[in-house]
């Protein structure tokens, strides 16, 4: 008996379930939770995002239209926050999206509004408590950039899509560190799907290192990034067994140390999430819900983790 006990245990703790994860992700015109097993735990109506939060209190924060963020009931379903980057702080009448934004620890929130091209951060009431300028050298409300996260330190890590550049600024808006994401020596090649290649940085992780990890949208892969512009560590478009990495979006670092990614645009048959543990590359699971969700799932979170992750 005790040694038929201690095989459970080994296989609680070694079945392919453990890799698994529930998520919240967006696709086909519906924000859902998937279980497990991949299987529609919730949902409801809702159009495309570049960004998602979970917070504390079991709410999603998404964007909703072109420069909305609303913070959203699951239980419910209610709106029951929003901030409309297109007409509050001196924006109205100018062209703004929001493609990135991210809850403070002290109830405010960090935005990044494409076009302005500035980062704000607001209370709750919708009031600038801090704001800095950002460089971009292709202005474009729909380019200018794609993820930003305020790192620890207070800097600001921003991916400028239009620019293909990853630029640090601290909090007075210089630019500290920046890196121009490579092509290779090919050239770019219009497009969303596998065919098409570009540099279009889609989201930036600082990990505990110092290094950055950097998805680089239809550049087709992740890249690990010294503070001297070394590259140290990549994953690459036809480099995982049976994988075709398109339009590389969601990052994040789970509590295990693998890197969860986000493969948009990369058609039926393909992944759209994909689990890797980076010193190996070896693939520990994989969410292909094509039929449910579509080809434009831009971002996703792991929820339900032990520990938070990095993302």
């Amino acid at each position: 008996m005790p040694f038929r006990a201690s095989a459970l245990l080994l296989f609680l703790f070694t079945a392919p379930l453990s890799a698994q994860h529930r998520v919240v992700t967006q696709g086909n015109g519906k924000l859902v939770v998937l279980d497990r097993a991949g299987r529609v735990e919730w949902e409801m109506p809702w159009e495309g995002i570049h960004d998602v939060h979970t917070l504390p209190n079991g709410h999603f924060l998404v964007q909703r239209g072109a420069a909305s963020v609303v913070e959203i009931d699951p239980v419910t379903k209610d709106v029951v926050w929003e901030y409309d980057s297109a007409t509050a702080n001196g924006n109205a009448g100018k062209a703004v999206e929001v493609h990135a934004f991210q809850p403070l620890i002290d109830g405010r929130l960090m935005i990044a509004e494409s076009g302005p091209a500035r980062i704000i951060e607001i209370d709750r009431t919708g009031k600038i408590t801090h704001e800095v300028a950002l460089r971009v050298d292709h202005p474009d409300a729909h380019t200018d950039t794609r993820l930003v996260r305020k790192l620890n330190s207070g800097n600001y890590l921003v991916c400028h899509e239009g620019d293909g550049v990853v630029r640090e600024y601290d909090t007075t808006g210089k630019v500290v560190w920046e890196y121009d994401v490579p092509l290779f020596d090919r050239e770019p090649q219009p497009g969303h799907g596998p065919e098409s290649f570009g540099d279009k940085c889609f989201a930036a992780v600082r990990l505990a290192s110092g290094n950055t990890l950097i998805s680089t949208g239809n550049g087709h892969s992740v890249l690990e990034v010294t503070p001297t512009l070394e590259i140290v560590w990549s994953v690459t478009q036809n480099e995982l067994p049976g994988i075709t990495l398109a339009w590389v979006t969601t990052l994040e670092v789970l509590p295990n140390g693998h890197y969860l990614i986000g493969n948009c645009h990369a058609g039926p048959g393909q992944p759209l999430l994909i689990e890797l543990e980076p010193r190996e590359k070896k693939v520990a699971w994989t969410l292909d819900q094509y039929d449910l969700l579509g080809n434009s799932v831009s971002n996703s979170q792991a929820i339900d983790l032990p520990q938070p992750s990095l993302r």
